[in-house]
Formats: structure tokens, C-alpha cells, sequence
């Protein structure tokens, strides 16, 4: 053993090497895939046809890494569910499924895969970051087996876990994730037994992972940036679109600006599930992003990200999200308030029937101000001001503040609340608030055909969300989607 005297050049020198590697920015990528599905079955298939399949999608991902590599890209995110797709059974998932150790193993499965037991997909996903020198992130399926010393072990002697992982350039395992936050349907997988809060450093910065349902929910995904206090979060995801809040590039840009963070987010491509949606997304907002229902073509995306955004010129300030809406009275009312299901939250909406003008409507504790002004009235186009304070449980429960100036798909009130996703009417102005009671909020705005209005729009400290100038395309809505963990 070395001398502590001898060995403290070495660390000097380790730390030296790091810090010249540590950049201020980085280029990422996400890659939306168009996932080759298995055959439905409830019965397993041979482990052969389960690789053969994995392969078929693997060699698309190979692809697009490459590209993303050649393009310099540092660290590239791929799709939930990108691997082998789903429509499984608990009993048909299992050959696709591997071991995945903890990465404190040290391993590269590239360079010693049988290590662990076959482990075919890892070594291929190693083999791919370390033959491009690029992280990789990618979603698959870990099995952990148990037995009757476990009271909770399943009858099949299995745990098995929706599972992201990371490669860094070498190849090297540096992340695994289980999946906390279960969508409705994923019965061949268990729930963990904790939420798991996964974290590993960089030369550009500390990231975080969680996978899809999970952004909805304080665990792991508030905890990863509020009390982990991550640059960057990695977002495997397979996200089928609800208008007009919870579409994918729409909330998870939101979710980027609200939580003052990055957020790299891949979507599986499958337009008939209203899968689309991917983006590399800052504080400040989208620095690429892709929505697509019209072809079925995966899609590469890349762009350069500030390492370290919480000490970027470019961050936003910190919010206050009810100092502005607290501070002044209710705006007129108008007597013709109604109500309205969006994502069957039952909502209280009040017409916009002037060119401009101030509104507010009120849910329980939550008031939502609106100052506006149209470019021009239409006839045939009504949009409203709409508030909702209550436990959503349609897919899930979870406590939700939303104020929302939204078009209506036709001028039948009716219809207020309905999914659209055209637009005539342009807005020289808009400020909309809330009296929140929550610090978790997320702006939101939709341009028509389902576009985000990067740099076009911005929050002051004291929570109003503004826009800039005229918007430069017709509005479908603009959003302040509050999430009160507290009351789940």
C-alpha cells in the first residue's frame, strides 16, 4: 500500500483531469422511436424469437446513436418500451427480461458479458457507447428472483422491474433505475419496494433518471431536482397525448421551466396509440423538439445544453407563483360561468366575449386572473378562461391547481374542454395567474397545430405568465398546470 504522502499527487491529479474535462455546455440527443412490436401472446415465446425481435429494434437505435455520436453528441436518450415494445403478460414478458446488477459492480458488459448470466442486451447497449464513446439510455426489463423468505415474493419466484439503464463512453453500467410510478396496464412488471432516487456525475454535470408516469409524481422525480439537486434528468418515456394539458412536448417543456432543469425526453413513435413527442428541453425553453402524428418515421434530435442551468444567465428567476394573483382584487366576473369536463376534471369556465379584458373564475381556493387582448375577434372561434382545484382520478390520484385560457373545438360551449387542435386567433397580449397553493407549477403554452412558442413567452418572479410580443401563431392554450403533492 502507498503512502497517504504518495498518494496525494495522484488525487491531485485525478481531480486536476477531471476539472479539464468538465465542460460548461454539452450536446445531447433523443431518439423518438418507431418500436417493432411483438406478436400478442399471453404465452412465452422461445428466448431466440424474444432476441431476434430486441435485435430488430436494436439495430434502428444503433443507428440513430451512430448518427447522434458523429453529430457530437455526448449522451443520448432512448424511448420507453424502445427495446421490445409491450402488449405482455406478466408470464410473456419474462424472455425478454435480463439481470441487471447494481452498477456499483463495476462493469462492462461490452468487455466481460457473461459476467452476470447471459446478458445479450447489455452488452449489445455497453457495446454501443462504447464503440461511439456516447452515454446511452435505454429502457429495458430486469428480473430479480426471490423466494418464500421474502413475504412479498411473487408466486413465480420473480421480481420483474421496467428498468432504465446507462452506459457512459465506455461502456460501463452507471445507472439502473426501476420504475416507481406503474401506468395503468403494465401488470407484468411490480411496483419497488422504495422509490428510488438514481443520480450519477459527469464531465458536464449531474444527471437524474425516472421513466414516464413517474413526472406526474413527487417520487422520485421532485426529489431528484429539488433535494438531489441534478443539472440534467434523463426521461425514457412512452407517452400517448391528452389535449389539451398533458400532451408530451407541451408538459414536459412545462415540466423543464417549472422545475428549472433540463430535461431530455424520448417518446416511442406509434401514432395509432397518439404516441409522438419528443424534446430537448431547458429552463428557458425548448432547445429542439419533435411532435409527429402524420408519418410513422422515428426521429433524431440534438442540440447543446447549458451543463450547469441553475448557473446560467439563462435561467429563469425563481417564482413566486401566487405573490402577483394574491396582491390584486378579482378581476369583473362574468354571470354566465359554466362547467366543463376536461380529462373528466370537472372545471368552472367563464367566456372570453370581448376582444380584451380582465376575468377571473374561481374553484375552492383557486383564482385565476386573466388580462388579454386578441388581434382580432372571431365569430367563429370562443375561447374561455377555465379553473380547476381537485383530486384527478382517472389514471391515477393526484392533486391538481389548473388555471387555463383555452379554444374550444367549436362555438357550442358544450364542447369547452374537448380536445382541438387548430387555431385561427392570434393574442398581441395575455397574462394569466393564480392564486396557487402550491410552489410546483408548470407554464404552459400551445400554439395551433399542436406547437410549442419557444422564447415567446416568459414568467415574471411573481408568478404571471406572460407573452412577449403578438404570438407569432394562433393560440390553443395557455396553461398554468399546479401539481399539490401534498394533498395525493
Amino acid at each position: 500500500m502507498l503512502p497517504s504522502q504518495a498518494l496525494l499527487p495522484a488525487v491531485v491529479f485525478a481531480v486536476a483531469a477531471l476539472q479539464a474535462l468538465a465542460s460548461d455546455t454539452f450536446m445531447a440527443a433523443v431518439y423518438e422511436h418507431a418500436v417493432a412490436l411483438p406478436r400478442p401472446t399471453e404465452e412465452p415465446v422461445p428466448a431466440s424469437d424474444a432476441l431476434a425481435l430486441m435485435n430488430r429494434n436494436m439495430d434502428v437505435l444503433e443507428g440513430a446513436i451512430r448518427e447522434a455520436a458523429q453529430q457530437g453528441a455526448h449522451i443520448i436518450v432512448t424511448p420507453e418500451d424502445g427495446i421490445y415494445g409491450w402488449r405482455f403478460t406478466r408470464e410473456s414478458i419474462y424472455p425478454y427480461l435480463e439481470d441487471i446488477p447494481d452498477p456499483v459492480v463495476n462493469w462492462i458488459p461490452c468487455t466481460d458479458p457473461s459476467r452476470f448470466g447471459p446478458a445479450p442486451v447489455q452488452e449489445r447497449l455497453s457495446c454501443m457507447a462504447r464503440n461511439n464513446s456516447i452515454y446511452v439510455v435505454a429502457n429495458i426489463g430486469d428480473k430479480k428472483p426471490c423466494d418464500s423468505s421474502d413475504p412479498n415474493c411473487p408466486r413465480d419466484g420473480r421480481y420483474q422491474y421496467n428498468t432504465d439503464v446507462v452506459f457512459d463512453a465506455q461502456g460501463k453500467l452507471v445507472a439502473r433505475y426501476h420504475k416507481y410510478n406503474l401506468f395503468l396496464g403494465e401488470n407484468q412488471f411490480n411496483y419497488p419496494k422504495e422509490p428510488e432516487a438514481v443520480t450519477f456525475e459527469t464531465p458536464f454535470g449531474k444527471f437524474g433518471i425516472f421513466t414516464c408516469f413517474d413526472i406526474l409524481f413527487y417520487e422520485p422525480a421532485v426529489v431528484l431536482v429539488s433535494k438531489m439537486q441534478v443539472d440534467t434528468v434523463l426521461f425514457p418515456t412512452a407517452w400517448m397525448n391528452v389535449l389539451p394539458f398533458l400532451t408530451a412536448i407541451e408538459f414536459h417543456s412545462a415540466w423543464a421551466m417549472g422545475m428549472r432543469v433540463n430535461v431530455l425526453a424520448a417518446n416511442t413513435h406509434n401514432t395509432s396509440m397518439d404516441m409522438t413527442g419528443s424534446g430537448i428541453y431547458a429552463p428557458a425553453g425548448a432547445r429542439a423538439y419533435s411532435y409527429n402524428m402524420k408519418t410513422e418515421d422515428g426521429h433524431l434530435l440534438i442540440a447543446e445544453l447549458d451543463a450547469h442551468p441553475r448557473l446560467s444567465p439563462a435561467s429563469p428567476p425563481a417564482v413566486s407563483w401566487n405573490s402577483y394573483a394574491l396582491s390584486v382584487e378579482r378581476f369583473s366576473q362574468n354571470d354566465h360561468e359554466f362547467t366543463g369536463i376536461i380529462f373528466e376534471d370537472l372545471f368552472t369556465f367563464t367566456e372570453l366575449t370581448k376582444p380584451g379584458g380582465n376575468l377571473t373564475v374561481c374553484q375552492k381556493d383557486l383564482c385565476c386572473h386573466l388580462s388579454y387582448k386578441m388581434a382580432e375577434k372571431r365569430d367563429d372561434e370562443v375561447y374561455v378562461l377555465g379553473a380547476f382545484d381537485g383530486l384527478h382520478v382517472v389514471e391515477g390520484q393526484y392533486y391538481l391547481q389548473i388555471c387555463s385560457l383555452l379554444k374550444c373545438p367549436s362555438t357550442n360551449l358544450s364542447t369547452c374542454g374537448q380536445p382541438v387542435e387548430t387555431a385561427q386567433t392570434k393574442f398581441e397580449m395575455f397574462s394569466l395567474s393564480g392564486t396557487f397553493g402550491t410552489s410546483y407549477v408548470f407554464p404552459e403554452v400551445l400554439y395551433s397545430g399542436v406547437q410549442l412558442a419557444p422564447g415567446e413567452f416568459e414568467v415574471l418572479a411573481d408568478g404571471r405568465l406572460i407573452n412577449r410580443n403578438t404570438t407569432s401563431k394562433p393560440v390553443l392554450s395557455v396553461t398554468l398546470y399546479g401539481r399539490w403533492y401534498e394533498k395525493d
